[in-house]
């Protein structure tokens, strides 16, 4: 039997990179929602970040999303992240926003917008080299609405034609990371819906290229969990974006909707290889509309070292003996074993003995921080929708 003080050692190695957009104002098709305290600024969503490292140790970097955390200065940016112990990490592009993409960006039939659309993952590496961030990613809300709006192969030949272009650019030590996702905002097809898409796209590019599986871009019933195993077995799962969904893209908290499928999933990067390895970056991608921002971070984060703990304590010698001699009751009992252990008390006390609270959400509210920005801050600029 595995027990948690076993896996302690692994547990250590966990790193999970926030989304700065977390950190400010956001919300749905019908309403952005303004809260209390909400960062302005990047430095101001640098700081927020700071405080879930602070209190969970477990996030030490924050991804930055242009043009929405664009400053004079990125050296300026990464030496304020290095101060409050964090670091900059993954650079996200957006080209779904500008009306000149409301057909496609690096799909359009129109080459100068296709131009456009490439220099702005030019500028998005550029500050790469600035913040000495490894990952460009790419999610393109591409694709079409009705059939014979546009011509599926042509569209695919301008995505690779694009790609490569991009790829070039970048630096030996960097990555392109192509997400996918099956639906919104386009409804017919979308240019990038599944994992095979954009395994087929990231293979044609070169070594450097790989996939991001969002846990949210997904139909419902979707073994999200065959689909880690593959891209680890091939070698082109390059990272996650973690958040949670009842129907579709949700970007609710990581575990909220269905906590076995993350533990389901976590067993599998753990079994393929892809747990505590660099080349497997893990991420958050969530917005939070109506409960508080740094808390609902802390939240996530604590769900994905849970689930952690878990998968790590499943018995995978007597798994595989009891796989081998095919009892599938038994089997199946051993996996349910590790997911149904309580590991929160054990948890809390290795927190406590690395000299953490051992309740970091509880740390948090006492601490006066959020009382502290919603005095100092006024106003708030979106997350997502803003310029």
């Amino acid at each position: 039997m595995t027990r948690l003080i076993d896996v302690a050692p692994q547990l250590a190695q966990q790193a999970i990179e926030l989304p700065s957009w977390a950190f400010g104002n956001s919300g749905t098709r019908f309403k952005v929602f303004g809260s209390p305290g909400t960062a302005r600024d990047p430095f101001e969503k640098i700081a927020d970040a700071a405080q879930v490292h602070r209190y969970t140790g477990l996030a030490p970097s924050v991804a930055l999303h242009i043009p929405w955390d664009r400053v004079e200065s990125f050296d300026a940016l990464r030496k304020h992240a290095e101060d409050l112990g964090v670091q900059l990490g993954t650079i996200n592009s957006n080209t779904f926003q500008d009306d000149d993409y409301k057909l496609g960006a690096l799909t359009h039939t129109d080459a100068a917008i296709r131009r456009k659309a490439i220099d702005h993952h030019l500028e998005c590496i550029d500050v790469m080299d600035e913040t000495g961030s490894r990952d460009l990613k790419i999610w393109l809300a591409e694709g079409t609405n009705y059939p014979g709006q546009g011509d599926l192969r042509g569209r695919q030949d301008r995505l690779a034609e694009s790609l490569a272009t991009i790829y070039q650019r970048i630096g030996e030590n960097q990555r392109l990371v192509l997400e996918y996702k099956f639906f919104e905002p386009a409804f017919y097809h979308t240019d990038v819906p599944d994992w095979g898409t954009s395994y087929a796209q990231v293979s044609a590019l070169g070594e450097r290229a790989v996939v991001c599986l969002d846990t949210g871009h997904h139909a419902p019933g979707t073994n999200i969990e065959f689909i880690v195993m593959q891209l680890l077995r091939l070698g082109k799962l390059g990272s996650f974006d973690f958040n949670s969904r009842f129907y579709a893209d949700d970007d609710l908290i990581v575990g909220a909707a269905d906590p076995f499928q993350l533990f389901r999933i976590i067993f599998e990067v753990v079994r393929g290889g892809g747990y505590a390895n660099p080349d497997v970056a893990f991420m958050l991608d969530q917005c939070h509309n109506i409960e508080q921002k740094i808390p609902g971070q802390m939240r996530s984060v604590l769900n994905v070292q849970e689930m952690t703990a878990r998968a790590l304590l499943v018995d995978t010698e007597a798994l595989k003996v009891a796989q081998e001699a095919g009892d599938v009751l038994g089997a199946n009992a051993i996996f349910m074993d590790a997911f149904y252990t309580d590991v929160r008390p054990g948890l809390a006390a290795w927190r406590e003995e690395r000299g953490l609270p051992a309740d970091p959400m509880k740390a948090y509210a006492a601490s006066g921080y959020q009382q502290q920005i919603e005095t100092d801050r006024v106003g708030g600029s979106q997350a997502s929708w803003g310029a």
